[in-house]
């Protein structure tokens, strides 16, 4: 039979994974340690993988087993034992929060460190020399995002966290796990839905895509460019200026070698 405790515990935690739970009032005694049929049945007839038992005795008081089913047997089940409990209707939302920032930038950019500062002077509120765990209602979270370039600052992610409940302090009592095999069947894929790995494609921590483009080794002697009548006719007329340098150059030649057989001429003469 189940206590208070543990059936607002088992109220709250069907509240969290509501609409995809069912919540059962009727008093039951099943003991998924000693005999587990109860919890196949009740697992195939609502098409469930997931079950949340509770019990209090005065050997294992505010008893909770948290189990698993695999095509509706049992997989393996935790028995925990709560210690300490508080309930969503509890809670009543505060105004200190608790800062957390992630990322390295805030450590290593200067505008990062200056944001940090300012945001802390922002929400500090009233300094305190010590923290109450137990006090603590709002946890605000700041995200650096990456940086696009050197010089580009990135987006800044701000997220605001209330702890709503149910808050528990838990003991781990008996435990059931399934053989090596068995897990191993459980946890295998169908390849109807498995991911086909993208060859040649990478995604980073953010989730975004990146692609790598092989491409063959271009002829850039064969590589087309656009043609234009202006560098054409200019062209043209560097080899004009080019053909005619070579003429003048042949001319000179020329002379040089008339004047080079007429002075031999005039040495032989001489000589006779």
């Amino acid at each position: 039979m189940a206590h208070q405790v543990v059936n607002d515990a088992l109220t709250d935690l069907y509240l969290l994974k509501k609409p995809q739970a069912i919540h059962f009032t009727k008093k039951n005694d099943i003991r998924p340690f000693e005999d587990e049929t109860p919890l196949e049945f009740l697992s195939q007839k609502n098409d469930a993988s997931l079950f949340a038992v509770g019990s209090h005795s005065k050997k294992r008081p505010h008893n909770i087993v948290l189990g698993r089913m695999f095509d509706h047997h049992l997989l393996d089940m935790i028995e925990i034992g709560l210690d300490r409990f508080v309930s969503m209707n509890d809670y009543k939302a505060g105004m200190k929060p608790c800062m957390v920032f992630n990322g390295d930038l805030f450590d290593q950019q200067e505008e990062y460190i200056k944001l940090k500062n300012l945001l802390l002077d922002f929400f500090q509120g009233e300094k305190a020399d010590a923290v109450n765990l137990e006090g603590l209602e709002h946890v605000m979270v700041v995200t650096a995002g990456p940086m696009p370039a050197p010089n580009k600052m990135g987006r800044v992610f701000l997220r605001v966290y209330t702890e709503m409940g149910p808050s528990m302090d838990f003991t781990i009592r008996r435990t059931q796990f399934a053989p090596d095999e068995l897990m191993k069947q459980a946890l295998r894929v169908p390849a109807e839905i498995k991911k086909k790995k993208v060859k040649n494609v990478e995604h980073d921590e953010l989730g975004d895509q990146f692609g790598r483009i092989h491409m063959e080794r271009q002829d850039f002697g064969q590589l087309q460019t656009r043609k234009m009548k202006g560098l054409k006719r200019r062209a043209d007329d560097e080899d004009d200026d080019d053909s005619s340098a070579s003429d003048d150059a042949e001319d000179d030649d020329g002379a040089s070698k008339q004047t080079r057989k007429s002075k031999a001429k005039g040495k032989r003469t001489r000589a006779n």
